[in-house]
């Protein structure tokens, strides 16, 4: 054998380190269980001849059809510790049928002439495309949806099928390109460690599914089973998105103290999570959290949260042939609303970007969505779709603790078109003689600069204010965080963020309204001095973030976060900031809980 050969063949270096996505907070140890797929990417193109054009057609529907059955019997059958995700299974379901994607295929084959499996392939090429420019991640993971349900289809059409997640017999780390929902689903809970996959990010279903049930999770690792085999032995931070394949006893010993330590800390803060965020000089902070889903309020309530300070209803709209109807919308608030009381739940109308977002809402197409038609001023373009919403808000308000929020306002004259089609819907429904709340508190969204410039005139229209900082310092900054070449531009900590925060809180005290802040900012630890001193009444986060944000507020007093932020005002750069923040509360502090920033 060649030196060069052997040099080839050799062994991987020990504490080998994979950086993924930090899916779900934890730290798991064990051997890797290789998950094997095929991929729908890689799939043969062939043309049919036209006297078999109607037998691939056929072909493709009897897939589709038994797709439909095979994941009812998941449904079925799941256990009960993810009874509370069968709404996912759900939407999967929906999919199986969704016109574009499943008549778009119908329309390859006839007009194209191509197999079944690649006519699919490029419908879901289409669909992914169409995904990739939605503004909003939440949304654009949206896509990986799609991706799932017609997996099931191919693995039909191929006569191939999904491993057998459900036959692993002993405790394991699983490591897949992608975990579909149906796939995690059949998981037995208590033969797994942790999820590991190439592909995904903070909002796709296996994350929120590993976060619910609190496993261990690194997803978008993009090639981790080119360095992972069956077997080997893995380190998994899902805190910090690390995974070490092969590590040394040192490693080992140093992470399985920092194990212990983690799961000490994390029954600790969750014993205490229902108290009051009580500062040690007796100021209450209400910690609220940001939901996009009706299945997130247990998670809002088991972590003790305050109420529901953002709740996202995008999800309605997303992935599904029609619009949804006011008694549907309805119906799910009101859900939400009984199910939180006596707390609030802030409701925020249709954020959409300026794409195609359902097959139901069919929008123009444009260079730039986030700078495009969305939030408020689809709202105010749509006035139907808006009215339909604003209508079932209200109706919900009448069952329960419930306030409006209008997102991405930018100027006031945004805010009193948007009161007057709120006041609009109010009265069709008194007309219609349908019971609902009149006299509902209505909010704006703070998250663009000229919000900022014109939060004192705003401030005269509204009940209060909710200062989105992801949309706010990306827009500010001029920045794109999910350009990798300018991410690191978007940082929280920046004084001219902090100067803008300052401005919105001032104008909201002096208006006598409440201020609050539902972005991720406020999921981080290390922000608390800061934004205690500003003077917010409430901060809103990713429900598994409560307790660990609760923990906080009770190590700190109010009298020193504000005289904290003079001095926090005045340093120039995101450095010094955090150099103060280190120097004033130790340089521990920010990781006191073993967690990275929120994501949420």
């Amino acid at each position: 054998m060649s030196d060069s050969t052997a040099r080839h063949e050799a062994k991987p270096a020990r504490n080998l380190t994979l950086q993924g996505i930090a899916g779900s907070p934890g730290i798991a140890i064990g051997q890797a269980y290789l998950v094997e797929h095929e991929d729908v990417d890689v799939v043969e193109k062939r043309f049919i001849e036209a006297k078999n054009v109607r037998a691939e057609v056929k072909r493709f529907k009897q897939a589709v059809k038994k797709a439909q059955k095979q994941l009812q019997s998941v449904i079925d059958e799941v256990p009960k510790e993810f009874r509370d995700h069968i709404y996912i299974l759900d939407v999967h379901m929906m999919l199986l049928k969704d016109k574009m994607l499943y008549n778009g295929a119908i329309q390859n084959i006839e007009h194209e002439s191509l197999n079944a499996e690649w006519a699919l392939k490029m419908v879901l090429d289409e669909v992914k495309s169409i995904f990739k420019k939605m503004p909003d991640p939440y949304f654009r993971e949206r896509a990986s949806d799609v991706v799932h349900a017609s997996k099931m289809i191919l693995d039909n059409l191929l006569g191939t099928g999904p491993p057998d997640i459900s036959g692993i017999d002993k405790r394991v780390i699983i490591v897949a390109h992608d975990l579909s929902p149906a796939e995690t689903t059949q998981i037995q809970l208590e033969k797994v460690k942790a999820f590991l996959t190439d592909r995904g990010g903070q909002t796709s279903h296996t994350g929120i599914i590993a976060r619910s049930l609190e496993i261990p999770a690194i997803l978008g690792l993009g090639n981790a089973k080119q360095h992972i085999k069956t077997n080997d032995l893995l380190i998994v931070d899902g805190s910090a998105g690390i995974v070490i394949v092969d590590p040394d006893e040192e490693t080992l010993t140093r992470y399985q103290e920092r194990k212990d330590l983690f799961e000490e800390y994390q029954a600790r803060i969750t014993r205490s999570s229902h108290l009051p965020a009580e500062t040690t000089d007796k100021f209450r902070l209400s910690v609220m959290a940001n939901i996009g889903l009706l299945e997130e309020v247990v998670s809002v309530i088991d972590h003790g949260g305050d109420g529901i300070g953002l709740y996202r209803t995008e999800f309605h709209y997303v992935n599904r042939p029609t619009l949804p109807s006011e008694q549907e919308l309805f119906d799910n608030y009101r859900d939400v609303a009984e199910i939180m009381a006596p707390h609030m739940v802030t409701v925020r109308t249709l954020d959409i970007g300026g794409d195609k977002f359902a097959s139901g809402l069919q929008l123009a197409e444009e260079m730039n969505p986030a700078l495009g038609l969305r939030a408020i001023r689809f709202g105010l373009q749509s006035p139907e779709i808006f009215k339909t919403q604003l209508r079932a808000i209200l109706r919900a308000a009448n069952l329960g603790n419930v306030r409006i929020m209008f997102p991405m306002i930018s100027q006031v004259e945004e805010l009193v078109e948007a009161k007057q089609m709120l006041e609009e819907a109010a009265e069709s429904l008194a007309k219609d003689r349908i019971p609902f709340k009149s006299d509902i508190k209505v909010g704006a969204m703070i998250e663009v600069p000229s919000a900022v410039v014109m939060a004192d005139i705003l401030a005269k229209e509204v009940d209060f204010f909710s200062i989105g900082t992801n949309d706010l310092i990306q827009y500010s900054m001029a920045i794109d965080r999910g350009n990798k070449q300018v991410a690191h531009l978007y940082q929280p900590l920046q004084p001219a963020v902090l100067r803008m925060i300052k401005r919105v809180v001032e104008a909201a005290k002096e208006a006598g309204i409440q201020v609050y802040m539902c972005g991720e900012m406020a999921g981080d630890p290390m922000n608390l001095p800061v934004l205690l001193g500003l003077g917010l009444d409430a901060l809103s986060m990713n429900p598994i973030s409560i307790p660990r944000l609760k923990s906080t507020v009770r190590m700190l007093s109010l009298n020193d976060s504000r005289l904290f932020l003079q001095e926090a005002l005045k340093q120039p750069t995101v450095a010094d900031v955090i150099k103060l923040v280190e120097g004033t509360y130790g340089p521990s502090f920010p990781k006191n809980d073993f967690y990275q920033p929120s994501q949420d």
